[in-house]
């Protein structure tokens, strides 16, 4: 019975017993108990036990919220959703989660001359839920500003690699000078970000190819064996000799033996 009322898309709950003079799909209903549909709710009293019954019109059966579907079905089906979590709230376009280690390499080399954010947070961390809404106001105002989360919970073992112990943790990237700099900063001490955003996102550009990681930083993710990451360390270019500048050696001199006009002309000056 419960199977054929969900088919009718009529009623949201129901408790109801067999009677002989009420039918629906094969038990009889008295004559006018639903005219046209058109009452949206009201409470009947009749042979269901004394349960309250709610009558929908025509366009709120048709819609799929008030549709009877398992609570499992409604939630992979989008109909019931989960709450955000704190860290998924307020997120702006330029603001992205970190997935892996490779993604955070990736994102840092393809940002280009861009200040790249890097905000290490941790779910249960009372100060990075507090400092979250400030992120997020302070991203939305620098839209040029690439805002990268990164889950401690869920990378910790990349976090030790890059020797993040303390949270909220925040680390400044830009274009060839690769890190600028490293902070630990909670909602009582935000200035210290301000300070830090408005210092190293000049209107000038850094020359040079992209830097991002440090290479021990590079090395330490590599040599993790619980991240999938490879990388090949840079061919180290050897230093230009310098060149030494070797003193010319002195010949020893000699004394110029006189010509012979000097000579005559000596001679004849003593005569």
């Amino acid at each position: 019975m419960a199977e054929v009322l969900g088919k009718t898309n009529l009623f949201i709950a129901c408790n109801y017993s067999q009677e002989k003079n009420q039918e629906f799909s094969g038990f009889r209903l008295k004559k006018n108990t639903f005219p046209f549909l058109k009452v949206k709710s009201q409470a009947l009293r009749s042979g269901f036990n004394g349960q309250r019954v709610v009558f929908l019109d025509k366009k709120s059966v048709n819609d799929t919220r008030f549709r009877l579907f398992p609570l499992k079905a409604q939630m992979q089906n989008g109909l019931i959703g989960k709450n955000p979590k704190w860290w998924e709230k307020g997120l702006q376009p330029n603001m992205k989660e970190v997935t892996s280690a490779q993604d955070l390499v990736d994102s840092l080399f393809n940002a280009g001359d861009k200040l790249v954010i890097v905000d290490f947070f941790s779910p249960g961390c009372g100060g990075c839920k507090a400092l979250h809404p400030k992120v997020c106001q302070l991203a939305e105002m620098n839209p040029d500003v690439q805002f990268l989360q990164v889950n401690h919970e869920e990378h910790k073992s990349m976090c030790y690699s890059l020797n993040v112990y303390v949270l909220p943790f925040f680390r400044f990237y830009r274009g060839a000078e690769g890190r600028l700099c490293s902070f630990s900063c909670t909602n009582a001490t935000i200035k210290k970000f301000r300070d830090a955003l408005a210092k190293h996102k000049p209107d000038r550009s850094s020359l040079g190819p992209t830097k991002g990681l440090d290479e021990s930083e590079l090395l330490a993710l590599a040599a993790n064996k619980d991240l999938s990451f490879d990388y090949t360390p840079r061919p180290v270019q050897p230093a230009p000799e310098k060149q030494v500048a070797v003193p010319e050696e002195k010949l020893p001199t000699t004394p110029l033996e006189p010509k012979e006009s000097e000579e005559k002309t000596l001679v004849g000056t003593g005569r």
